[in-house]
Formats: C-alpha cells, sequence, structure tokens
C-alpha cells in the first residue's frame, strides 16, 4: 500500500511584541505608508503591516504592530489583510489563539476570491478546526481555490476525490487535480500522482510514468517519494533493475526519518545490495526502524540475535 500525502498547512507564525508604548522614529517606504495609513487608507495599512513583519522600509520589526494595521485593512474589506489576520488569530501570535476567529477572517477573504484563505477555510472544515468538520463544505471551499490554478488546493481536492470525502470516490477526478498541481511543481502532488500511476488506479498502470512523477518529488525532498523511487530501482518497475541506485533513494528518505526505508536501506547492508555487506550498519538501520515501531525491523534484528 502506498502512502498518500495531504497537504502540509504551512501557516506563517507572528511573535507578540507588547511596544506599543514604545516611542519610533519612522523613516522611509514606511513613512509613506504610516500617513496615509493614519488617513484610513486600507491599502497603505496593509502594506504598512508588511513593513513592521518584515522590519524593513523604515520601521523595527514588531509584530504586534503588523496585527494592528493589518486588523485596520481588515475591517474595511481588504482581503489580504483579512487573510494575514486569521494567519495570526490561527497561530496565536499577536493575539490569543483562535481558531473561529482564523476561520472569520479567512472566510471573509475567500468569499472576495482570495485563492490563499479559500485552500484554509477548507482546510479547516476537512479537519474540524474552528468549524464543524464538514467534508462537502471543505470540498466546495478547495474547488473554489483550484480552479483558480491554486495547487495546493488543487492537491487536496484530489486528495478528497481519492478517499470519497465529501464527493463521490473517483480516482479518475483525484488523477485530473493532481496532474494539474504535479505540473505547477507541487510536490506532493507528484507524489501522489506517481501513486496513481504505480497502483494504475484512474490512469492505466505505467510505472515509467510513476518513475517519473516519483523522481520530481524525491527530487524535492518528499521522503516518500524517495523510498518508492527506491523501491522502482530495487525491484526494476519503470527503469533498470540498480541496488546502487535504490540504496541512493532509500538512504535520502531514511535520514528524513522514513522508517519503511530505514528498514530496505538495513536489507540492503545485510546482504550486500548496492553496498558493501556491512551488518552492523544493517543491524543501525534495523534499530531506527524499530524504534518507530516497524514489525520487520524487530524482526530482523531477532533473526540477528539482538
Amino acid at each position: 500500500m502506498k502512502k498518500l500525502l495531504g497537504i502540509l498547512m504551512i501557516i506563517s507564525f507572528f511573535a507578540t511584541n507588547n511596544v506599543f508604548a514604545q516611542t519610533e522614529n519612522i523613516t522611509g517606504k514606511a513613512k509613506e505608508f504610516y500617513e496615509k495609513a493614519q488617513q484610513g487608507d486600507a491599502e497603505a495599512q496593509n502594506n504598512l503591516a508588511y513593513c513592521y513583519y518584515a522590519g524593513q522600509d523604515g520601521v523595527y520589526l514588531n509584530y504586534e504592530k503588523a496585527v494592528y494595521w493589518w486588523r485596520k485593512a481588515a475591517e474595511q474589506g481588504y482581503a489580504d489583510a483579512q487573510y494575514n489576520l486569521g494567519v495570526c488569530y490561527g497561530n496565536g501570535r499577536g493575539v490569543n489563539q483562535d481558531y473561529s476567529q482564523a476561520v472569520y477572517w479567512w472566510r471573509k477573504a475567500a468569499e472576495q476570491g482570495y485563492a490563499d484563505a479559500q485552500n484554509k477555510l477548507g482546510f479547516c472544515y476537512d479537519i474540524g478546526r474552528g468549524v464543524n468538520q464538514d467534508y462537502i463544505q471543505a470540498v466546495y471551499w478547495y474547488r473554489k481555490a483550484a480552479e483558480q490554478g491554486y495547487a495546493d488546493a488543487q492537491n487536496n481536492l484530489g486528495i478528497c476525490y481519492e478517499n470519497g470525502r465529501g464527493v463521490n470516490q473517483d480516482y479518475i477526478q483525484a488523477v485530473y487535480w493532481y496532474r494539474k498541481a504535479a505540473e505547477q511543481g507541487n510536490a506532493l502532488a507528484q507524489y501522489n500522482l506517481g501513486v496513481r500511476y504505480d497502483e494504475g488506479k484512474g490512469v492505466n498502470q505505467d510505472y515509467i510514468q510513476a518513475v517519473y512523477w516519483y523522481r520530481k518529488a524525491a527530487e524535492q525532498g518528499i521522503a516518500e517519494a524517495q523510498y518508492n523511487l527506491g523501491n522502482s530501482y530495487y525491484n526494476g518497475e519503470g527503469v533498470n533493475q540498480d541496488y546502487s541506485q535504490a540504496v541512493y533513494w532509500y538512504r535520502r528518505a531514511a535520514e528524513q526519518g522514513d522508517a519503511d526505508a530505514q528498514y530496505n536501506l538495513g536489507v540492503c547492508y545485510e546482504n550486500g545490495r548496492g553496498v558493501n555487506q556491512d551488518s552492523s550498519q544493517a543491524v543501525y538501520w534495523y534499530r531506527k526502524a524499530a524504534a518507530q515501531g516497524d514489525e520487520n525491523a524487530k524482526e530482523a534484528l531477532r533473526e540477528l540475535g539482538y
């Protein structure tokens, strides 16, 4: 059974500093933004918030002031600021963590067509964070973002189709959306598309195409893709059998903590496939995998007398 990768929701963190009372000399571009922001210009308020967030263009880094100005712009309906304010609530930085408030502001931005917010709102419905879990609503918002070409949402929508979550299970549609994202360079979608080709679900089984997409994802550091690419080389599926290449990719995944890859790397060392036979290295990698609960690794250690 191949592993399925969903989107890793990565949200920027905004740290809290209670420094509103400090006197500050605003200079440069930030000064221009500040003067307009004070007059209620939402775009300037949003831009000033970015200056504080980055600590550039004439102000020192100050996340709390960034939150302050994003709220000012968000309350005027500025979608970019609404999205960023949602991020602050989602992470509890600059404000108390409050997922319901994160959802509130992401919804405001999403309803204006802001793809980042639509994807995040879909994710909240997907996992029940800040709202009651609702796969149908998750699909609704993922689709909104996906149709705008947002790659993370396209991958997420593909996962919904693959698992029949919020929609009828449909591997062809899953492949359709994975491909959309994969062709934009989305590593998780590249991996998921490789799995579909490997297993022949939603497409004709094609090991060459599986290897093609696994390699794309593996080169971007996706451990599961590195492991599967190692398997392709080990078994000679879609590529000429090459134990040294199998070891190379197993090692890449194993060093990231992938237990399956750690076990397979141990097997290669135990049997001298792709590397010089080395029992101590075999034991080393078996132990790494066993520590994560891998039963095959535990059995291999028992057979070796450990």
